[in-house]
């Protein structure tokens, strides 16, 4: 998969591959199932028409140039988790465009001459949604006036299950949740963090219990505390495991704010430390609480195992 990065005006020129594409176009956070109706559909078309298949996607997220949002802004899949998707679902080409205040006050002619005309897309794919050009004023009827018969256009309508639909924001809500098993159903696969095992206090391991202490890759969202049964993927090889996301509000003082990620993998003995790995979420089995001392907690921790085990023996 080539990946191409756009920034405007000043990049435009340097690309001068003049290949035919078919273009999905989206910020697609999370590449959910809805992105992935959209992406298939370019795909579809690239094959008919006998071209290449491209995503263009934006970096960083607009409302983190345009500002207006007092929530944070996080990111369900930041751009090099969205990158290797994007490669799963074997796109031939992405488009990286620079979101800039520059880039944000193009008028929707403009966006349509240098993002679509100029890189010679023959066909334009997007969510019935999508906008474009400054203040969002674009929209996918738009792009089809504008086109003047130079691409075509596709819209993909509403995607949704049997409650509403399925987007980025409604994933941000159950991992705010920890609602793990409705994730996986929007994404249509496990929620995944990357990040590399560093050293942590080991009060695990002489609990019977050692853990693999992930730093999660800057930018990723941590669900809610508390415990989960996760798969880790260590040295290209997945195994099971239960994760608990928290304060250790048993040892540290409820003043200490460090947030940690703690994977007792199952039917695993090997030193991992500085290894990386990508941990998958499947189930919240439980919230995170404090217990009245340490047997208590081993009681609790070999119940949470047997959780996970069971978990996912019946998945």
């Amino acid at each position: 998969m080539d990946v191409i990065h756009l920034k405007y005006p000043h990049q435009l020129a340097q690309e001068s591959n003049k290949q035919a594409y078919s273009l999905a176009v989206g910020f697609f956070d999370g590449v959910h199932k809805g992105h992935q109706a959209v992406i298939n559909a370019a795909k579809a078309t690239a094959e008919e028409l006998g071209i290449k298949s491209a995503v263009m996607t934006f970096d960083p997220h607009p409302s983190i140039v345009l500002g207006g949002r007092n929530e944070k802004v996080f990111y369900i899949t930041p751009l090099a988790q969205k990158l290797n998707t994007f490669e799963k679902l074997n796109v031939d080409t992405v488009f990286v465009v620079n979101f800039t205040s520059d880039f944000a006050k193009l008028t929707p002619e403009q966006f349509v001459q240098y993002f679509i005309v100029d890189l010679n897309v023959q066909h334009v794919t997007a969510g019935f949604d999508y906008s474009f050009g400054a203040f969002g004023k674009g929209n996918m009827d738009m792009m089809q006036q504008l086109g003047k018969g130079q691409f075509g256009v596709t819209i993909v309508e509403k995607q949704q299950d049997i409650e509403e639909k399925i987007s980025s924001t409604r994933i941000r809500r159950a991992l705010q949740d920890g609602d793990m098993e409705l994730v996986r159903t929007l994404l249509g696969r496990a929620f995944e963090v990357p990040g590399i095992v560093v050293h942590g206090d080991k009060r695990g391991r002489t609990m019977g219990f050692p853990t693999a202490n992930v730093q999660a890759m800057a930018g990723c969202f941590i669900p809610a505390t508390g415990v989960y049964a996760v798969k880790i993927l260590v040295q290209n090889e997945w195994y099971n495991g239960v994760c608990n996301v928290g304060y250790k509000p048993t040892f540290k003082n409820p003043e200490e704010k460090q947030l940690s990620i703690e994977v007792h993998i199952l039917n695993f003995d090997k030193n991992i430390y500085g290894e990386e790995v990508v941990v998958g979420w499947y189930k919240r089995i439980r919230s995170e609480r404090k217990f009245s001392g340490i047997d208590a907690l081993i009681d609790q921790i070999e119940l949470d195992k047997q959780q996970a085990i069971h978990y996912f023996e019946e998945l």
